[in-house]
This record gives structure tokens, sequence and C-alpha cells, in this order.
């Protein structure tokens, strides 16, 4: 009996037990769904559709992204890589006791870490790195189960907690580059970490020497170390690494030869010590035969290339420019593995080219410029169709190019110059659909230009300088509308210029000079609007000088000896320098103390002319008094149409109005000129109910009076034939739907057959360029300058995210960011913006766009402008606002920029502080530095790697001084005060 009692209370207890765990089990996963929905709030900006599972009735280890143990509870939340945004709830997230591992990395999650991260205590596996958050990294001391730890990329800031690293023992992945840490020499606590097997510490501000007790973590395979401060030799305890498989120490100031003993990595496949200041032979690399990308570039290295690399089997990259190597290449080198891409320019390497590097058909870039190489260019090549760059330019090589070179189909760039390379271009020239680059200047290239050539319409650079081309320009070439320079000087070109060339709209710069070209200059020169160099001197031409070319904004023009003859108009006369007209003898100028007088005309003749003008006099008046008629009549019939619609004036309204087109023309004299840009005159309008405008006149070439006062119609002003107005069109088209309260306003455009007027609200405080940079410079406190920040981070996230269909702005600076009575900021000047075609990714547009010192770097290699272009130009802005520099400065370094020295100076000074403009108060610098922080990421070089504006807002927004906190600043809408309105 006793017996069956107690098998009765055995069974009970395990019943009992059960019970308790079922429902502590149940009560742990309601918790840990209520924790994880916690933490799905704080995201709920996220625009992502991971989320879409998290709720009330799925199963919690059915969540997207959630792993869980055998007991049906959290261990794992992998969410990298899915567009999160927001703040992180590490008071939830460390709650779920676990959780071993929370994989976020890749996202654009901001805000600062707190401390309760510390709590995650049975974490093992940690990737908050690629993201935007800002702050210190929190002490990581408790989180001692780590084994994978990745914090790169993430926007933290200040002192890392390396002491903390000591309790991390189980280590094996640390990852802590593309930090901007304050500056430290090299952590000993790393060399404690005997299980690493990957070390990532790259751009994260170390300093000083790379100790020697490296060698001791035995189980490295992957050491990067790149881009930081380090100076002395690389130690030989890193040739104890005898896993290594991956070794990056780019861009220090490291010292002497390589070590010896460093052939002991028969594992490494990746050795990059470019950058550095290291000198000597290659003879330790002889042996390390897995390599399969070498990067030995800008050093002072020496000697000849070891035999061995011709037979490196896995090789497929090698890049050693800006050394002192002699000898010739290994006939085999780059013949065994698809191998990529070969740059050894820069040296002195003698003999022929290696023919065999594109053997797999891989091969992407040839470039060996500025050596000594003979022999001409391998037949093998012609059959290249991976290649997409060719630059063996200042050499010795001979010859004729195999005609397969001129046609391969992803090759964007031939750069044959300072050779002595012959013969002629290959007809099928035409069928180079990616060739954006041609470059053959200093050879011995003859024949005609292929007409050919005009079908490659992606063309941007032609450089034929000092050959013996001859024959005409092909009459076709206008058909090149992204071609931007044509250099064809000291040729045998003849004929006449074509006239076609008008029709290159992107060309900013014409050098024909020193040919034998005849005929008259073409007339529709003057409509390049992007021309600001034209030199044809030394040929043989004619006629007047076109008065079409007095519209261009040239910053050069030379047409010395020549056969013109006439006039000089006016206004190339400003632009002109010494000798600009020399060489024609039958130029005349008025006022040029370079060109004789122009001959008073004769008695007979004047009393033609006056006779005409007198015609043309009673004819204007008789106008006059038509239109006044009209004009009444018109009236008397609609008071009430707020703007009359008489003469040959279209006018297009976007919002309300109450002044006639009469009223804009009247004002646009030259006393009330604001501003002359690329595309016409800036005019100030004062209306006559009080309020104020501005108005551009989008022109192609100047009034002879300087004035729009004498005629209603503009017909008489611009010649008929010049109808298509790109610029206009494209402001007209971005601005007239876009309603912003920090985009400026478009009231109307007026447009007559010939002439079109831009009608904006008037921004009384100019430019930001002029309140930074100009006389009309003030002191702006740091207030304002966060204000004007963020104002033109909405209107750009509008543009980008707000409207039905993108805008890509392209041309954003500081002189098209207008500040009104209060300094709020207005993006203005929309002549180059672009919106995204419905229906069509928002990736890119091939037209030449931006200003220098804004444009992003990937324009240099891509001539494509992306939304991550305008956010580029953005980071130019705010580095602007911080400094107090202008883009541009001597003080940079020649062909430097302010992005190159804030990111340089940012490396190699303690404290950031000193980067602030002086005129910003102390107590607002460090506000400043986190602005600064936000520039950095915005003009990172890799597209990739910089935020959206929506995620740039949240970033500014982060950042807002106390002094603001109570300012609402609004997101969008318009300020719908309109200048007289009813």
């Amino acid at each position: 009996m006793s017996s069956l009692f107690f098998s009765g209370h055995i069974r009970l207890t395990v019943f009992l037990v059960t019970l308790l765990f079922l429902i502590l089990h149940s009560s742990s996963q309601s918790d840990q769904r209520q924790l994880l929905l916690k933490f799905k709030s704080a995201l709920s900006n996220s625009k992502t559709e991971v989320f879409n599972a998290w709720n009330k009735e799925t199963p919690l280890c059915n969540f997207t992204g959630i792993v869980c143990n055998f007991n049906k509870e959290v261990k794992e939340i992998n969410l990298s890589q899915q567009k999160l945004s927001g703040t992180l709830a590490f008071d939830s997230l460390c709650a779920i006791k676990s959780l071993e591992k929370l994989s976020l990395g890749a996202n654009m999650l901001s805000g600062t870490i707190s401390n309760q991260l510390s709590n995650c205590t049975s974490l093992q596996y940690l990737d908050l790195g690629m993201n935007f958050f800002t702050g210190v990294v929190p002490d990581l001391s408790r989180l001692s189960q780590l084994k994978f730890l990745s914090l790169n990329l993430s926007g933290f800031t200040g002192r890392f907690p390396w002491e903390s690293l000591r309790n991390l023992t189980r280590l094996s992945f640390l990852s802590l580059g593309d930090n901007p840490f304050d500056k430290t020499p090299f952590p000993l606590e790393i060399l404690n970490l005997q299980y690493l097997s990957s070390l990532y510490l790259t751009n994260c501000t170390i300093e000083g020497r790379i100790p020697e007790a490296i060698g001791n973590l035995s189980l490295l395979e992957s050491l990067q170390l790149s881009d930081n401060y380090l100076v002395g030799e690389i130690p030989v305890g890193v040739t104890k690494l005898i896993n290594l498989q991956m070794l990056e120490l780019y861009n220090n100031q490291l010292t002497g030869t390589l070590p010896v003993g460093l052939s002991n990595l028969v594992n490494l496949a990746e050795f990059d010590v470019s950058t550095n200041l290291l000198f000597g032979d290659l003879s330790e690399l002889r042996g390390l035969s897995r390599l399969e990308s070498l990067q030995l570039f800008e050093n002072g290295f020496s000697g000849t290339i070891p035999e061995e690399f011709g037979e490196f089997k896995y090789l497929k990259q090698f890049s050693i420019y800006t050394n002192k190597f002699t000898g010739e290449l290994p006939a085999k080198i780059g013949s065994w593995a698809e191998f990529e891409y070969i740059d050894v320019s820069t040296n002195y390497l003698t003999g022929s080219i290696p023919p065999d590097m594109c053997k797999m058909g891989k091969m992407e870039k040839l470039l060996m410029l500025q050596n000594n190489f003979t022999g001409g260019l391998p037949e093998n090549y012609a059959s290249c169709t991976s290649l997409n760059r060719l630059r063996v330019s200042n050499n010795s090589l001979s010859g004729r190019v195999p005609d397969g070179i001129w046609s391969l189909p992803n090759l964007g760039m031939i750069d044959l110059e300072m050779n002595q390379f012959e013969g002629q271009v290959g007809r099928n020239i035409g069928e180079a659909k990616s060739l954006a680059q041609l470059f053959l200047a200093n050879n011995r290239f003859s024949g005609e230009l292929p007409v050919e050539i005009s079908n490659v319409s992606s063309l941007v650079e032609i450089r034929l300088t000092s050959n013996l081309f001859s024959g005409e320009i092909p009459v076709t070439i206008g058909s090149l509308k992204k071609l931007s320079k044509l250099l064809l000087q000291d040729n045998k070109f003849s004929g006449a210029i074509p006239e076609s060339l008008g029709s290159c709209v992107s060309l900013n710069e014409i050098n024909l000079a020193g040919n034998l070209f005849s005929g008259q200059i073409p007339e529709r020169l003057g409509s390049l609007v992007s021309l600001n160099s034209l030199n044809i001197s030394d040929n043989k031409l004619s006629g007047v000088i076109p008065a079409s070319l007095s519209s261009l904004k040239l910053t050069l023009i030379d047409l010395s000896n020549n056969m013109l003859f006439g006039r000089v108009p006016q206004p190339l006369l400003l632009v002109a320098y010494d000798g600009s007209f020399a060489g024609n003898p039958g130029l005349c100028a008025d006022g040029s103390k370079d060109l004789r007088e122009c001959s008073p005309v004769s008695h007979k003749s004047g009393q033609v002319k006056l006779a005409m003008y007198c015609f043309i006099a009673v004819a204007v008046v008789l106008m006059f008094s038509l239109s006044y008629l009209l004009f009444v009549k018109l009236s008397k019939i609609d008071r009430k149409i707020p703007m009359n619609r008489g003469g040959s004036w279209d006018v297009k309204q976007f919002h309300v109005l109450k002044f006639s087109e009469d009223e804009i023309v009247r004002s646009l004299t030259p006393e009330n000129i604001i501003g002359k840009g690329g595309s016409g005159n800036v005019y100030k309008v004062d209306l006559k109910c009080g309020e104020e405008l501005a108005v551009k006149h989008m022109w192609k070439s100047e009034p002879d009076s300087g004035s729009w006062r004498s005629s209603r119609s503009s017909a008489a002003i611009l010649p008929k034939e010049r109808t298509r107005w790109p610029e206009y069109e494209a402001e007209v088209t971005a601005l007239s739907s876009l309603r912003h309260m920090n985009v400026v306003k478009l009231y109307c455009c007026i447009s007559s057959e010939d002439s079109n007027l831009l009608v904006y609200e008037y921004m009384p405080n100019g430019s930001l360029w002029d309140r930074l940079h100009t006389d009309k410079k003030i002191s702006i406190d740091w207030s304002v300058r966060y204000e004007i920040a963020m104002g033109a981070a909405m209107g750009l996230e509008y543009l980008h995210h707000g409207c039905e269909r993108p805008v890509l702005h392209r041309d954003v600076k500081s002189k098209n960011i207008l500040l009104d009575e209060e300094m709020k900021p207005k993006l203005a000047d929309f002549g180059l913006a672009k919106i995204v075609q419905s229906g069509k990714v928002m990736d890119s547009t091939h037209i030449i766009a931006g200003t220098h010192g804004y444009i992003a770097p990937e324009y240099g290699y891509t001539y494509k402008v992306t939304e991550k272009s305008d956010i580029y130009s953005f980071g130019v802005v705010l580095m602007e606002l911080v400094t107090g520099k202008k883009p541009v400065e001597p003080e940079f370094g020649e062909s430097k920029d302010i992005v190159y020295w804030v990111h340089n100076e940012m490396r190699s000074k303690d404290d950031m502080i000193s980067l602030v403009d002086p005129s910003i108060s102390k107590d607002a610098k460090e506000d400043a530095v986190k602005m600064l922080s936000i520039a950095i990421h915005c003009t990172m070089k890799l597209p990739a790697l910089r935020p959206s504006m929506r995620m740039v807002v949240k970033m500014l927004e982060e950042i807002k001084p106390f002094s603001l906190t109570d300012i609402v600043i609004e997101k969008g809408g318009e300020n719908e005060d309109s200048p007289c309105k009813n």
C-alpha cells in the first residue's frame, strides 16, 4: 500500500514539475515575444518587410530572423542588411537571457549604444558594424562569452574601451576598423587574445610601432592594420604567423625592408603594404606561390621583379606602381589564373609587354604608363573583351595598334599617349560602345578621323594632339552629346569646322589650333552653353567673328593667326588675353590697345545707315503704338485675369498671383541685376504691392541694349533657330511640381518664342556662399549654421524621397543654398536637375554635371551621377559650414580639395576641434565636430557607404543644439504666402 502511495506521489510530482515547466516555458516565450515586439517598435520607421511576421499570432520561433534553441527560446537574432533604422532598445534585447547571437550589421541604425549592452552576458556573437551610431563604445568587459565582435564603420568616436578586451579572451574575430576613435598606441590588450583568427583594426587611429609580440597570435589568418599611423619596420614577429592568408598594412608610415622570413607565410593569398616608406627588393616574396593579390604600390622598392612571379598560378591582382623597379616583367606573369589587373606604372621597367595576361578572358585593367617598355601592343589583347582600361602612355612603344583594340566592347579608356605608335584609327571604333576617353596625343598616327567615331555615343574626351592626322572632322560629330573635350591641336586637319559641332551640348573645351582649317567660324558654336575654352588659333579661318560667341562664358579664347576680319565683339575683349586676336590684320576693335581702331564709316554709308535707322525707329514707334492699343483693349476686356497674356508671351503660373508679365519685363534693367550665372542674369523685381521677386533670364546671347524695356516680344533679341533650352526645361520641370519649405518657390515662367523668364521668390540674404566666403561674409553663430544644414538636408530629403518621382539636383553647393530674411535655407538652381522617370530605377545619369570641389569621386571614372552624388556634395557643404573654408583652397595642396583636407587632418590630428571655424563659439565646437563626422560619412569614397538623405536628416536631428530643443523644425509642406496673393 505504501509502495503504491509512494509510486503515485512520484507520478504526481513529475506531473506537477512538468506542468510547472510548461507554465514557466509558456511564460518565458510570452515574455520574449513582448521583448521582441518592444525592440521592433523602436525601429518602427524601418521600411522593411522583415517585421511582417513579428506579431502576436505568429509562433515566436517563426519570426523572421529568429533562431530558437531546443527549449524554443530565442537563441539568435539575424537581421543584418535589412534596412533597419532607428535606435536600439538594449534593455529589451539583453533581457532575453538565452540570446547568444545578435547580428544587426549593415543597416541604418543610429543613436548611442547604452551601457545596458553589458547586460547581454550570454552573447557569443555581436555584429553592429556598418551603421550610423554616435558617441562612444560602452564598457564591454562583462561580455566575456564573446567569440565574434564586429563594430567596424559604425560611426563611433571618442576613446575605445581597450581594457575591456582583457575579459574577452574567447574572441576569435575582432573588427573595430573605420571608426574615428581617439588616437592610441597599438593596444597591447590585443596580444592576450590567443584564439584570434581575424583582426581588423584598419582606420581606427592607431599610432606607433607594431609590437614584436604580434607573432604570439599564432592562429591569425587575417591581420589588417592599414590606414593608421604605424611607424618603424614590419616586425619579424609577423613571420611567425604561418596561418596568415591576408596581411594588409597599407597607408601607414612603415619603413625599412621586408622582414627576413616573410617567405615562411606560405599560405598568404593577399599581401598589401602599399603607400608606405618601404624599400629594398622583393626576394622574400619569391616563395609565396599562393599569392592572389600583391599590392606594393607607392613605396621605394627597387630591383627586378622575381622571375618566380611568372609561375604564380593563383595571381589575379598585381599592383606595384610608383616605385623604382627595373628590368623586365616575367613573360608568363598573369597567364595562369583568371588575372584581373596589372598596374606597374611609374617605374623604370623595360622590355616587352607580357602577352598572355588576358589568357583566361577576365583581365579588366592594363596599366603600364610611364616606363621604358618597347615593342608593340601584343595582338592577344585585341580579343580581350573584358578589358575596360588600357593605359600604356609615356613609354617607347611603337608599331600599329592591333585592329581589335579599337572595338573592344567594355573598354572605357584608351590611353596610348607619348609613344611612337603609327597607322590609322580603325573604322571599327564605332563598335566601342563603352569608350569614354580616347587619348592618342604625341604619337605618329595619321590618316583621317573615321566617320564611325560619331557612333561612339559614350565619348567624353578626345585628345589627339601632336600627331599626323589629316582630312576633315566628320560632319556627324554633332551626335556626340556627352563630349566635353575635343583636343585636336597640332595636326594636319583641314576643311571647314563642322557646324554640327554646335550640337555637342556638353563641350567645355575645344582646341583645334595648329591645323589647316579654313572657312568661317561656325555660328552654332555660340550655342555651347558649357564652353569655357576655345582655341582655334594658327589655322586659315576667314570671315567675321560670329556675334553668337559673345554669349559664351569663356575663360580662354584664342583666335590668333588666322585671316579673320571685321569688328571683334565687345564681350570677347573682356575675356581675351594679350594676343588672343593677334595675327589677323583685318580685325579691329573699339578701345583695345592690341587691335587697331575700327575705321569710321564713310559719309555715304552713314547717310544710308541714318535713313535705315530712321525707318527702323518709325517702325518701332508704330509697333509700340499698336501693342499699347492692343494691351489697353485686352485689359478692358479682361481686367480680372491676374496674368495678362497679350503679345507673344506665354505664362505658366504655379501659384496664385496678381501681377502682370509687363510689370516683370519692365523691371529687367541693368541696374536691377543682382547676379550672373552660367545660365543667365538674375534680376530683383519690386512689385507695386511692395513684395519682391527674383527673375532669372535664361539667355543664349546678350541683348545689345542690356535691357528688355524696349519690347514686349523678344523676337529680335535672339536668333530664332535656337529655341531649345535644356537648362530652362530642366528647371521648370523640376521646380513646377515641388512644394517644400526648403526648396525655392517658382511662381511662374514667362516665355516667348526665343526668351524665357523664371520668376522666383526673392531671398534677401543671398546664398550661403556669399555669407561664408565673399565680401558679404557675416558672423554666423552655430545655431544658425545648424538650422541651415538641417533645412538644406530636409530639402534634399524631400527631393530624393518625398516626390512622386525622385529628383536628383546634381549641383548641390553653397551657392545654390539661398537664405531668406530669417536665414532659413532653400535649395535653388535646378538647371541640371534630373527627374527620375516613372518605372525606371533611380541609378544614374551620364550627363556631365556639377561644380569643381563638390563632384563625387566616382564621377571621375564612371561619368555617372546618382542620388549618392548629391549626398557627397551635401557633405562638402557641411564641411564648409563647420570649417568656414571653401571647397578648394591653396592650403589644401595642388589638386586637393576640402574633402581630402578634412579626411587627412582628422587622421593626423589628435583634436578634431582644431578643424572648426574659429568664429564658432567654444561651447558649440563639440557639436560642430559631430556635424563634421556626418560630413565624413556623406563623403565616403565608395557611394554605397554614404547614408541616404533620410538617414542624414536623422543624424542631424540627433546633434541638435540644446538651444534649439524647443524649436520645431517642420519637415514638409509649403509656405503658401505668395507675393500679392488674392
